[in-house]
């Protein structure tokens, strides 16, 4: 009996059956409420006028202007901020020197600012009564209001995503097999590339499904500065906004639709390479 008793398992938790039913009851209800209810919303408003609806709302010339905008600055701002990622994760956590803490502070910074903010920030700097925005508008190079302005503003709110998720693994690997790589003859690059990548590849898988997350979704900043004009700097979320107020709901929802289809793709995504690499992937968090 000792003996049985000794190999019981140990529950982890002390509290009753019915206080851990009650919690993922509340936590099912929360997630039913204000995930779900409102995803299955806009899919519903979007077809209210059946399928043909649908593609009528997304033959509408501003709603493709719109979609191309989305998809072309995402395409640029996540490569790039992947490699500011990598390139930030690796001098923070390979080099010791002075200011590391405030470097750190800054990748922060966008998580704590605004959008808005940050959007007008931009305005600020780089619009027509600035010294530097007017000296552009006269070279027939503007920021604001244009392309430009649209991907320095997803640039900056989405800047933290990578750097946040690789360097944390970074720091939990140290630096034990990139100087056993150079003192065998390794190449920085090399290193890099046979070395550290793979060490850090789902970390930056996660960063990089966040960062086009984000770059897609972002409202607030690029509506700043991008002064919302259509079929040249409207993006999918200000376009979705602008078919609302002029009572388009059927157009607005189809865009929300199809940024809804983005995102879920996107986890979709996430959850098949976890899936099919789930040995590997288990292997990288033990170790």
């Amino acid at each position: 009996m000792s003996d049985i008793a000794l190999t019981r398992p140990v529950p982890v938790t002390t509290e009753p059956p019915l206080a851990r039913y009650l919690l993922i009851g509340l936590a099912a209800v929360f997630v039913a409420l204000f995930l779900f209810a409102p995803l299955v919303t806009v899919f519903v408003e979007a077809l209210r006028q059946g399928w043909v609806g649908v593609i009528d709302a997304l033959r509408l010339p501003d709603a493709q202007a719109a979609i191309r905008m989305t998809l072309t600055i995402a395409a640029i701002a996540v490569p790039l901020n992947a490699t500011f990622g990598i390139a930030a994760a690796w001098a923070i956590t390979k080099f010791d020197f002075r200011g590391k803490a405030f470097l750190i502070t800054l990748i922060d910074l966008p998580f704590s600012v605004s959008p808005v903010v940050a959007g007008l920030m931009l305005v600020l700097l780089f619009g027509a009564n600035s010294t530097l925005g007017g000296w552009l508008i006269a070279n027939d190079m503007p920021i604001v209001f244009a392309f430009p302005g649209i991907l320095l503003a997803t640039l900056f709110v989405t800047f933290p995503f990578v750097a946040r998720e690789i360097i944390p693994v970074m720091i939990e690997q140290g630096r034990t097999e990139e100087e056993a790589a150079l003192t065998l003859g390794a190449s920085g690059w090399r290193t890099f590339f046979t070395v550290t990548l793979p060490n850090i590849r789902w970390a930056l898988l996660y960063g990089v499904l966040l960062c086009n997350a984000r770059a897609m979704g972002e409202f607030g900043a690029v509506a700043v500065v991008s002064g919302k004009i259509r079929g040249e700097t409207a993006t999918m979320p200000t376009m979705v906004e602008m078919f609302y107020n002029e009572y388009l709901s059927v157009a607005a929802f189809t865009l929300a639709a199809v940024l809804a289809m983005l995102a879920l793709l996107t986890l979709l995504l996430k959850s098949l390479l976890e899936w099919r690499h789930a040995e590997l992937l288990a292997a990288t968090r033990r170790h």
